[in-house]
């Protein structure tokens, strides 16, 4: 006689994750894609801030794994306690040693300083919530790839560091040093190129300009981080973003909670999820070049590189041989102008494909590559991945390439 088979529980999983802003939806849509592929499981969420309001329901159940963005040495220690596997999507708490996934915080940085290093700066700023983990990291690499292009970086830290806390309450600390930061914004060497840690951060400091009267980006050219559309899109100029692959997160998240619960393992690791890119929008849509002739070249390039441009036609706008404007356009950007030309090009094709549902051919004649198979060996050989995973990465779904 057969033994009946046994229906296997599905795990009992907690998601302690904020759902207010893009951030936490975008992991929770993550954690949602790895469950519908290996699930299922049996998930208890609810909207809001569970660092600020921890759930009710929360001592209901016995968990069998735990997602968290682990924010305050209190949700840490009752999270410790509970003795199953908790996996952190936030790491704001350095010391909470949780098994975590994040964002790769040093090429956050480094990827917003070679956006604005690309458009020709010599003065750089940082604006963050200072005593915030990620932010900090963000600002260290920033300053530190400025200072390898031979430039020094002003850093606003008025502001008391703030070791723990929810969104919420470092914006509203941010909040309430909004004067220091106006007189800062007012002292900084124009033009400037300028970092702020968040897209949250980035609207204040677009505001704050306003309010000086200070021309963005002409005075002021602003990036932000997360690429939260309401964010960005309801600044005074829509606001530049480094792409977080926040998405990546949530599902390696859950892939790594299923081994710890398969492993009854919670042995401390940390890995780190590469950021997408940067989307440039109007608020640092700016060249800040003395070569007049080389920033009429770029200038060109940007407006037409997507339109079959060569570096034949450049020469048709300046008065330089090909010679002359290759030496003077690699020393002034560190790139050749066919190289320019190719790296807006896959720019465009970056927007194109977070942003619509174009197919891979569409793509390629809006970017100007006559033969998409060419566009996605240049776009892998760029991006360490192809057209189709960064389409599915940047958080586009349901579309096929064809």
């Amino acid at each position: 006689m057969k033994n009946p088979t046994i229906k296997k529980t599905a795990p009992r999983v907690a998601l302690l994750i904020e759902s207010s802003r893009s951030y936490g939806r975008e992991l929770l849509m993550g954690v949602a894609r790895y469950v519908r592929i290996h699930g299922p499981w049996s998930i208890e969420f609810e909207e809001g801030d569970p660092g600020e309001h921890f759930p009710k329901w929360f001592d209901r159940w016995k968990w069998d794994g735990i997602l968290a963005r682990v924010s305050s040495p209190a949700m840490a220690e009752l999270l410790g306690r509970s003795g199953v596997p908790v996996v952190d999507l936030s790491a704001s708490l350095p010391e909470a040693r949780f098994p975590r996934i994040r964002s790769d915080e040093k090429l956050v940085g480094r990827m917003a300083a070679e956006h604005l290093i690309e458009r020709g700066f010599k003065n750089y700023a940082f604006c963050g919530f200072n005593g915030m983990d990620w932010s900090d990291m963000r600002r260290d690499s920033f300053e530190e790839r400025v200072s390898e292009g031979g430039f020094s970086c002003h850093v606003f830290d008025k502001t008391e560091p703030r070791q723990s806390g929810s969104g919420h309450d470092y914006e509203e600390h941010g909040e309430q040093y909004e004067q220091e930061l106006l007189v800062w914004l007012q002292s900084l060497p124009k033009p400037c190129g300028l970092m702020t840690c968040n897209d949250s951060r980035g609207r204040q400091v677009l505001n704050c300009c306003r309010e000086l009267g200070l021309a963005v980006p002409d005075e002021v050219a602003v990036i932000g981080v997360d690429k939260d559309e309401i964010y960005c899109e309801l600044s005074d100029l829509p606001l530049s973003s480094v792409i977080l692959n926040t998405q990546q997160i949530g599902f390696e998240g859950a892939e790594l909670l299923a081994r710890l619960m398969a492993e009854g393992s919670t042995d401390f690791q940390s890995i780190l999820v590469k950021p997408l890119g940067v989307l440039a929008r109007q608020s640092t849509d700016v060249l800040a070049i003395d070569d007049r002739y080389i920033a009429a070249a770029l200038r060109h390039i940007r407006e037409h590189a997507c339109n079959g441009l060569d570096v034949a036609d450049l020469l048709k706008v300046v008065p330089l041989s090909r010679s002359v404007l290759e030496r003077r356009f690699s020393k002034i950007l560190g790139i050749s102008p066919k190289g320019e030309i190719l790296r807006v090009r896959l720019d465009r094709v970056c927007r194109l494909l977070a942003e619509s549902d174009l197919s891979l051919a569409e793509v390629a004649g809006k970017a100007g590559f006559e033969h998409p198979e060419y566009m996605s060996r240049l776009f892998k050989g760029k991006m360490g991945i192809t057209p189709g995973e960064f389409r599915k990465q940047a958080g586009v779904v349901g579309l096929s390439l064809r």
